[in-house]
């Protein structure tokens, strides 16, 4: 088992194990120890910028966030028994370590399903804070917190929103290739209504960053300080459509947490119960759990101004790998490309694809999805969601295996424009 033990320099280790791997929170650790690196550095400056002194169980959690993004980013999965999943062993010091032991083994269940590790958790009490404010917070008159990642869903999002006279604060996390994107989407909205925030540059020898969504989160749960009032509940939207969400594996080699979780229906129902637990008062809102992307595009209550940006929008999975370029052929980028299909969009993504045509490619997805819309057909949508849906209630079961099986057709009315099935 790996352990890892992350810090605010209040609380400093008496003595360094060097079996032992060390993030100092929120500040730059001096240079006496290899194994000790930052984490966090650029937190405090954004807080400041935007304005914000969150809660003490805010911070808390920005620096478990922040531990977990690390700690999955440090460890490689290669060195695994199973090739895949890891033992962890985190302590991170807390300014209310006793609230979070009161929930550790419903926390530790919520990261064991989205990155598929186990882990054990430990929190220990910090000496001071981890941030010190010396600045007053300066409330916004925002209604709620929007995530705005520069994808079609957050897009439409937003856009649904403003239609609706609602007034969002837009939270993104910063990923090469996005940033300016984001940028322009929020000042498209309106002004000083955007807080873009980064992880920072992570080191470390995994790729797979199953547990990045949580950074997001802990993200929109700071910006949320500034639009709560005492006693009202704050609403965080998380505009991703339903397909995506259960992200259902569609071959044997997408089993478990090999296929992402950010933001699936148990993940988010158990981040809101640690939350409730915690005492923050945020609701976490999925207005889109039961639309495919085509549906939320054909839906979108101001059509003109989709039409005008969705298509520099990013879906791609490999965007960074194909120089900012849609790969064309990965299962968000066929998603997407069916999303327009359906919408009668004549599609016009910004830089193209580098697969412009999927029927020249024998990627590994483009395959997957082939055969999971052979198999449905064959055999019936169950035969494709097994027990994918074991955590769904009647009635939830009934919309989920609904938007399921619509994402398949857009799929499958995709790949037969190509003559591939």
């Amino acid at each position: 088992m790996r352990k890892i033990i992350c810090y605010p320099s209040s609380s400093v280790p008496d003595h360094f194990d060097n079996d032992v791997d060390y993030f100092e929170l929120f500040s730059r650790p001096d240079n006496s120890h290899d194994n000790v690196k930052p984490l966090g550095l650029s937190l405090p400056n954004e807080l400041k910028r935007y304005g914000i002194v969150p809660p003490v169980v805010a911070i808390d959690f920005a620096s478990f966030a922040f531990s977990i993004v690390a700690v999955d980013k440090l460890i490689p999965r290669d060195q695994s028994p199973d090739g895949w999943t890891r033992m962890l062993d985190l302590t991170v010091f807390l300014s209310e370590p006793e609230k979070w032991m009161s929930v550790k083994v419903k926390i530790e269940k919520m990261l064991k399903f989205l990155t598929g590790d186990f882990w054990a958790l430990t929190f220990k009490l910090a000496k001071e804070p981890a941030i010190q404010f010396t600045y007053e917070s300066r409330p916004r008159e925002n209604d709620c917190v929007c995530l705005l990642s520069g994808g079609m869903d957050s897009l439409v999002g937003a856009i649904d929103l403003l239609s609706e006279k609602r007034n969002p604060l837009f939270v993104s996390q910063i990923i090469r290739g996005d940033a300016r994107r984001q940028k322009n989407f929020a000042k498209r909205f309106g002004e000083h209504n955007h807080c873009q925030w980064s992880v920072g540059r992570l080191r470390g020898p995994e790729g797979s960053t199953r547990a990045r969504s949580i950074a997001f989160f802990a993200f929109a749960l700071l910006s949320s300080s500034v639009t709560s009032k005492v006693g009202e509940i704050t609403e965080i939207v998380v505009p991703e459509n339903g397909f995506i969400s259960l992200n259902v594996p569609l071959d044997a080699n997408r089993i478990g947490s090999l296929s992402t979780k950010t933001t699936h229906p148990v993940y988010m129902g158990l981040l809101q119960e640690v939350w409730d637990a915690l005492g923050i008062n945020v609701k976490l809102t999925l207005p889109y759990k039961y639309k495919t992307k085509g549906e939320v595009l054909k839906e979108c209550k101001d059509r003109k101004l989709m039409e005008e940006l969705i298509f520099e929008t990013n879906s791609c999975g490999k965007f960074q790998r194909h120089g900012l370029r849609h790969c064309g052929v990965c299962v968000p980028c066929l998603v997407r490309r069916a999303a327009f299909l359906e919408t009668g969009l004549q599609d016009i993504t910004q830089t193209g694809y580098h697969y412009d045509n999927i029927s020249k490619s024998n990627f590994m997805d483009l395959t997957a999805v082939a055969m999971a819309v052979k198999q449905v057909e064959l055999s019936g949508i169950n035969s494709l969601i097994k027990g994918n849906l074991s955590f769904a209630s009647a009635e939830e079961r009934i919309s989920y295996l609904g938007v399921i099986s619509r994402g398949i057709k857009e799929l499958e009315n995709l790949l037969k424009g190509y003559d591939i099935l």
